[in-house]
């Protein structure tokens, strides 16, 4: 007896091949995912796929818009605080791939390096924002500023490779060590 294949709308299908993809991409980066790899993660043709992107290229920079926009969302508040940093653990374990792929693959494509560095930048003038309520402006305010979205990202991918262990207070565990980056700037050498 032969069996109906529902026909996906085109934003629904859209969406399946992009998740697809970004598993594939998670796994192995851009440059070691084929276009084989991903039509077989998302069960299509190639057909298929070329309806919806000209390229490899044209499919990872969608990929990592999707990512962008999902934390750019999570991010409204415009600051570090606890809440902001449940709200991008929320959004890691929401799409973990789609987070490692950015933060882990991307930063490492020179090709997409334009949209790595815009998001790195906007996460530095986020945290110098938050930062200059606390201390005093100058070159270790400044380094902070660079160092706490550092933290905070690889705190995140670190909580997502161990498992996503208490999630309840993975946010507070970041904080702490934000704090400590802030606590590193005030503090004093004899």
């Amino acid at each position: 007896m032969p069996t109906h294949v529902r026909r996906l709308r085109r934003g629904e299908r859209r969406e399946q091949i992009l998740a697809a993809a970004t598993r594939a991409f998670a796994r192995s980066g851009f440059a070691a995912t084929s276009l084989d790899d991903i039509v077989g993660e998302a069960g299509i043709s190639r057909a298929i796929l070329y309806r919806h992107f000209d390229s490899k290229t044209d499919m990872y920079r969608a990929v990592l818009d999707r990512t962008c926009g999902r934390l750019e969302r999570t991010f409204h508040a415009g600051e570090y605080a606890m809440d902001s940093v449940a709200a991008l653990i929320r959004a890691a374990a929401d799409d973990p791939d789609g987070f490692r792929l950015l933060f882990r693959y991307a930063v490492r494509e020179p090709e997409f390096r334009d949209l790595t560095d815009s998001f790195a930048a906007a996460a530095i003038g986020i945290a110098r924002h938050s930062l200059a309520a606390m201390l005093p402006d100058g070159p270790w305010t400044a380094w902070a500023a660079q160092l706490v979205p550092a933290v905070v990202i690889e705190a995140v991918i670190a909580w997502l490779d161990a498992g996503q262990p208490d999630p309840d207070q993975a946010a507070e565990r970041i904080m702490h060590a934000v704090q400590g980056v802030i606590e590193a700037v005030r503090h004093r050498p004899a």
